[in-house]
């Protein structure tokens, strides 16, 4: 168990209530807002990276520290930490930081981006059909809602990342989900598998799933899907 990594507070959904989270402002001062949804690890150093490549590449980013400050690298802890954090808080959590990092001076814009990272790809995913016009584009990394689920409502565009060799979330969980959401949207989102396990992105991952080559290919298109998206 570990500490999570945070800068900032904001209120919470329930009356009285205060969140923390990491957020990070791009050199210029202002730019579109993009929330980035933690892994089941908790809010890391590696979601602070990337939200600090966020503001780096241009964008005020957020992530929200759902756990409350604790992360963990320890598989069976982070299994239970998930299971510990319904679905409901974590959106009303989220939702709180949408109207938090739009309200930021430094957001531009009246819709941000979100990043969603295997934990996190559901739940942004979720967070973008709850929120409807106020989340223009949406990026779940190897991560999805239940097989069941509904995308009524989802008016963000959507580009996905998936590794090939993710035996936690095979092609055809993908492809139907993909199938879903473009039924939902009138389009089809934008999907691409790589040639990777579960969690390439993620340098700090141990034992290590990164996979750097992919990891840049997927990373570069984010940045050119969000800035289409957002700019």
């Amino acid at each position: 168990m570990g500490a999570a990594r945070q800068n900032t507070s904001f209120p919470g959904p329930g009356s009285g209530s205060t969140l923390h989270g990491y957020l990070a402002r791009p050199p210029a001062g202002t730019g579109p807002g993009v929330l980035v949804v933690q892994e089941w690890w908790g809010l890391t150093r590696h979601v602070a990276d990337l939200t600090d490549r966020l503001a780096a590449a241009g964008f005020t980013a957020l992530a929200p520290d759902l756990y409350g400050g604790t992360v963990t690298h320890d598989r069976a802890e982070a299994a239970r930490m998930k299971r510990e954090l319904p679905v409901e808080r974590a959106t009303a959590q989220l939702t709180a930081a949408v109207r938090y990092l739009l309200d930021d001076p430094a957001t531009v814009g009246d819709a941000i981006g979100a990043i969603g990272l295997c934990m996190g790809g559901g739940l942004a995913l979720r967070l973008a059909v709850q929120e409807g016009d106020r989340i223009a584009a949406v990026v779940p990394f190897y991560g999805l809602p239940d097989e069941d689920y509904r995308y009524d409502g989802l008016t963000a565009h959507v580009l996905g990342h998936y590794g090939e060799q993710d035996a936690s979330l095979p092609a055809e969980v993908v492809d139907e989900a993909a199938s879903r959401i473009g039924e939902a949207t009138g389009r089809r989102p934008e999907i691409h598998f790589y040639p990777a396990g579960h969690a390439f992105l993620n340098d700090e991952k141990t034992p290590s799933a990164y996979d750097p080559l992919q990891a840049e290919i997927a990373w570069r298109r984010t940045l050119s899907f969000l800035w289409g998206h957002l700019g």
